[in-house]
């Protein structure tokens, strides 16, 4: 019966992995539409077509041509980039969400541990102190993480990432039953 229980759990985790993996943006593959993934002002990673990686921040984007702030001012045209990155700040609500989550379920668990008839009020009142204080300690952990690094543009016919993969296989021995579950990324 247990062992049912672990392979229900397993295949809504893999499923839910599934569709974070399905959620990815891809980038896009034609110069003439970066503006719809980048603006004036943007801190970008420039990869060019001999794999040198420039940083800088945008200075103008044209259907044809990208430059950057600078002292040089460089300026890169289509067939010169192989890809662009650009960084994404994080939302902290995760964070706070993460610390709440911890901070009031530690506070709960010690309570049930040691329930008496008339503690419910004081476990609330902790679980909303240590929530708070695990919210706070949640948020400072998640602002010192900087965002994720996506790739903006890859050109047509450079080399992408390996994909992603999910497997998901039966394990049925004279001993055991269950799943084996694979995420390589």
């Amino acid at each position: 019966m247990r062992s049912w229980k672990v392979a229900v759990v397993l295949a809504v985790i893999s499923l839910l992995l599934a569709f974070a993996l399905a959620a990815a943006q891809e980038p896009v593959r034609d110069f003439s539409q970066l503006n719809t993934r980048l603006r004036p002002g943007d801190t970008i990673w420039v990869t060019n077509a001999q794999g040198r990686e420039v940083k800088g921040t945008i200075l103008s984007l044209t259907a044809d041509e990208l430059t950057l702030e600078g002292r040089s001012g460089r300026s890169f045209g289509a067939p010169d980039v192989a890809t662009i990155t650009v960084r994404r700040a994080d939302s902290l609500r995760n964070g706070a969400l993460i610390g709440l989550g911890i901070g009031s379920g530690l506070v709960l668990v010690g309570c049930l541990a040691n329930a008496e008839s008339g503690d419910a009020g004081w476990c609330v009142l902790g679980a909303a102190i240590y929530g708070g204080i695990g919210a706070g300690i949640g948020v400072g952990i998640d602002a010192l993480i900087p965002g994720k690094k996506l790739v903006a543009y890859r050109a047509p016919g450079s080399p992408g990432p390996a994909p992603a993969r999910l497997s998901i296989a039966p394990v049925v021995t004279p001993r055991a039953k269950g799943v084996a579950v694979s995420y390589a990324f």
